[in-house]
């Protein structure tokens, strides 16, 4: 499977910065697998920012907690060239590709 990642995103023809990876904190268990698999490196995955954290319900606080304050973050969103490979590997469904 780990070798189809590289011939789809090969195939991918969208310009950068128009489609864009969109992460929901409320599901990011912060696993990382968006990481590898982004040929254009968008992702980080990093301690929740405080107001990002604040701004979640008491569940969604606890299930961060459990899974050590880490999500991913797009730093690089405009490098995004919508392969989809981020959305196939996240296992939390958290990620989405919306067009700016």
């Amino acid at each position: 499977m780990g070798a189809a990642f590289p011939m789809q995103a090969a195939n991918c023809k969208q310009p950068p910065g128009i489609i864009v990876p969109q992460v929901n904190l409320k599901r990011c268990e912060g696993r990382a697998d968006c990481v590898p698999v982004c040929p254009e490196n968008v992702f980080e995955v990093r301690r929740i920012d405080d107001e990002d954290f604040s701004a979640l319900g008491f569940l969604n606080r606890m299930k961060l907690r459990v899974h050590g304050m880490q999500v991913a973050y797009t730093p690089n969103a405009d490098a995004c060239r919508a392969c989809g490979l981020c959305v196939k590997a996240c296992p939390e469904h958290a990620i989405t590709l919306i067009r700016r």
